[in-house]
């Protein structure tokens, strides 16, 4: 087993060991050398306090200050300020003597003083320590990489958490501290009975706090009672499944950010694995819905079968039928979508961010898979805020969440329903909605916004809307074909600008001049009327009819 090498960041202590400084000696700041030196800085200036970062080895001559203790006292400032590790001086070239005030002024803020007492060449010192920290910090990495791997091992086998966090633990020598949503919080080593009551208390109020300022992702660190505390996020697709804690008597290190990282990288790897087998299962279990949504269901005897004991609580509850439709926008994912496992593997990834979000937002969700489209049977279980503002969120957050995949997907939602045997109608509409995702250059349509398309769908004889449409738009139809024109799109934007020519003319991002000869145009074809309430209704009416007739042209 790997075992991260804790000591590979060097402390000032450690810095006075190294052979270029046998003949220094430290003359203050003797509390000081656990310092850690992240770097060697020579600095011959006095003003100088851009060029610090904190941590650095201060080289010096003492060029910038000489024997004048004013300027010593403006240069020892700017370190101070800047969180150096300790100043190193040089005797010989400028300085003979250090003077006590010099000493006690280090002294008294705990900056370590050392003094070569003979010239030395900075640029061995420099190059000796800057080597060993590289060759650290490269050492430090590969036992990263050897830990990761070795968590990635362990989350393969049954009780791949628990052996992730006993490695965690023997890796930073803190106490660990494993949290999950569902299940008993672990703790190792383990705690005696009243200290882990005192630690869950604690760390509840602090993941709350977390929860509440929606810092989902980041770790949180704080300080309690001598010890730094790091609360590290577990989860993916916008949720936090587990919280990592390690517990520390001393300030954390970068390794221990990486190690703990890794870890809750691995632990989240292993359940979203278990979540994709439940959510497969899952899968499974509701194919029945499909049958209930296209009525090869009709018994809700059957359907209380299905459902078990939670049949009476939903069958009550209002719901909503969403079809979600995906697509991967880049070609080399498309290609793996053409068989039936990337599409069912895509769609059980799609359905188990689906639960999480629409779950997180107070919703029952049952779900289905029918090639590239989820259904969702969305059960509300809260009138405390209405649906559609908690379906736009979570539509929202879908959507935010399936881009970084470059997935696109298209959602169609059907009115509000009651009862299980009802649940065709609200999947009819979804049907319908969604159909028209496309004509209305929206990724989101709810057919409770679809206006008087709502009445043209229940038109089944197609040759009436497109009698309706000849009537009333055939000569702007004809123009358009014949000119390659754009007056029927020009005269939906007019009308669905209210008659405003200075905002149709913004949306066909056309000057004021070119929309005027359109006009007389559609004047001269549908006769000085058209404006008129009833002509205009059907006008509008009939733009309507036309794209539901012809989705593939955009106006």
């Amino acid at each position: 087993m790997t075992v991260l090498n804790q000591d590979y960041q060097l402390t000032v202590e450690e810095v006075l060991g190294r052979p270029f400084f046998q003949q220094a000696y430290i003359a203050a700041g003797q509390e000081g050398l656990q310092r850690l030196v992240r770097w060697v800085h020579i600095i011959e200036v006095i003003q100088f306090e851009e060029l610090l970062q904190g941590g650095e080895m201060i080289l010096t001559t003492g060029a910038a200050f000489k024997s004048d203790t004013k300027l010593f006292m403006l240069y020892l400032e700017q370190l101070i300020n800047n969180n150096v590790s300790c100043l190193c001086i040089e005797m010989g070239h400028y300085l003979s003597a250090i003077p006590q005030t010099w000493i006690d002024a280090a002294e008294a803020c705990g900056l370590p003083l050392i003094i070569f007492p003979q010239a030395v060449r900075f640029i061995d010192i420099t190059q000796d320590i800057h080597a060993h920290i590289i060759n650290q910090h490269h050492k430090v990495l590969q036992d990263l990489e050897k830990i990761s791997r070795e968590f990635h091992r362990m989350t393969l086998s049954s009780q791949g958490v628990s052996h992730v966090l006993g490695l965690l633990q023997s890796s930073t020598k803190a106490q660990v501290i494993y949290m999950p949503q569902d299940g008993q919080p672990k703790f190792v080593p383990q705690l005696g009975s009243r200290e882990t009551t005192q630690w869950l208390e604690i760390l509840n109020n602090q993941i709350e706090r977390e929860t509440t300022a929606s810092n989902t992702g980041s770790p949180v660190v704080f300080e309690l009672e001598g010890q730094t505390v790091i609360v590290q996020p577990v989860g993916a697709m916008g949720k936090t499944w587990a919280h990592i804690i390690l517990v520390l008597g001393r300030k954390p290190q970068e390794y221990e950010y990486l190690i703990l990282d890794s870890a809750s990288l691995s632990i989240a790897q292993d359940l979203l694995r278990k979540r994709y087998m439940e959510e497969r299962k899952l899968y499974s279990q509701t194919l029945w819905v499909d049958d209930l949504l296209h009525l090869r269901i009709r018994d809700e005897e059957q359907v209380k079968v299905l459902i078990g004991h939670g049949f009476k609580q939903l069958n009550e509850l209002p719901y909503h039928v969403i079809l979600i439709e995906f697509e991967h926008r880049q070609i080399e994912y498309k290609s793996v979508l053409e068989d039936g496992d990337g599409i069912e593997s895509a769609g059980i990834h799609l359905s188990l961010a689906a639960r999480s979000i629409f779950e997180q937002h107070t919703f029952h969700p049952l779900l289905t898979l029918k090639n590239n489209r989820l259904v969702v049977v969305a059960f509300d279980k809260t009138s405390k805020r209405p649906a559609k503002e908690r379906l736009q969120q979570v539509f929202q957050s879908l959507q935010l969440l399936k881009a970084e995949e470059e997935m696109e997907l298209t959602i169609g939602v059907g009115q509000s329903n009651r009862s299980f045997l009802q649940a065709h109608r609200s999947y009819q509409e979804a049907l319908q909605a969604i159909s028209l995702a496309p004509t209305l250059r929206g990724k989101v349509q709810f057919y409770d916004e679809l206006g008087v398309f709502q009445l043209l769908f229940h038109i089944a004889d197609k040759q009436i809307l497109q009698s309706f449409v000849r009537t009333y738009l055939g000569p702007i139809i004809d123009y358009d074909h014949m000119k390659g024109s754009e007056l029927l799109r020009t005269l939906k934007v007019y009308l669905d600008s209210d008659g405003s020519k200075q905002i149709a003319a913004q949306q066909l991002f056309i000057v004021r001049q070119s929309l005027y000869y359109r006009l007389e145009k559609i004047e001269e074809l549908l006769g000085a009327d058209y404006m008129l309430p009833e002509k205009r209704l059907a006008l509008q009416v009939g733009i309507r009819a036309y794209q539901l007739l012809y989705p593939e042209i955009k106006l």
